[in-house]
């Protein structure tokens, strides 16, 4: 973004509110400076605002504790299901989404599959569209999980997880078939993996 795209500062008082729909749509986590740098305001103010969000999302002062909370994660901030609603969430996802993935949520999962553990941007660059709802997608219906978070980037590394080996009928990835023998022109595609 350059200083010509940039919106209007975000008003004091409604800083938290502005982080708190910015911080609802993000994928991976963000830093005080990205936060700073999206809301137009003072890095001070982004790290008190975010402090304040913690302590009202985890009901200090005698407020009530939220399904979810905000979670510090590889230097960056991003809101995460409660531990203790991850199995409730799990299930309600799973029961309320078809049972057919679309062919980019299949492209996209099969990328993740044969270079796992894999960025979603990585992931994106070898797709050439933007991955961002297809990866939600794939995590609520529970066949990729976060692996890691890079410690220096912030970025999350995902896995495919023991749903997709079940769904699959597969053991391991080891089983996955060749990739290269399905392109056209018969090249490696996109590089070393289970059953290359």
């Amino acid at each position: 973004m350059t200083a010509d795209d940039a919106g209007p500062p975000v008003d004091a008082r409604d800083l938290e509110r502005a982080l708190e729909a910015v911080l609802m749509v993000v994928d991976e986590p963000q830093s005080v400076v990205t936060l700073a740098a999206a809301l137009h305001a003072p890095v001070p103010s982004v790290r008190a605002a975010i402090g304040r969000l913690v302590a009202d999302f985890d009901g200090v002062d005698g407020g009530v504790r939220r399904g979810f909370e905000l979670r510090e994660v590889g230097g960056g901030w991003r809101i995460y299901v409660r531990e203790e609603h991850d199995p409730l969430v799990r299930d309600f996802v799973l029961e309320q989404n078809p049972t057919r993935l679309s062919p980019a949520a299949l492209e996209t999962l099969a990328v993740i599959a044969y270079k796992q553990p894999i960025t979603r941007g990585a992931v994106a660059s070898i797709r050439a569209v933007n991955v961002d709802s297809v990866v939600r997608t794939l995590l609520g219906r529970g066949l990729i999980a976060e692996a890691f978070t890079d410690p220096e980037t912030g970025a999350i590394h995902y896995e495919t997880t023991p749903l997709l080996l079940t769904q699959l009928g597969i053991n391991s990835l080891d089983e996955l078939p060749p990739i290269s023998p399905m392109l056209p022109d018969g090249v490696d595609g996109f590089g070393s993996g289970p059953g290359e």
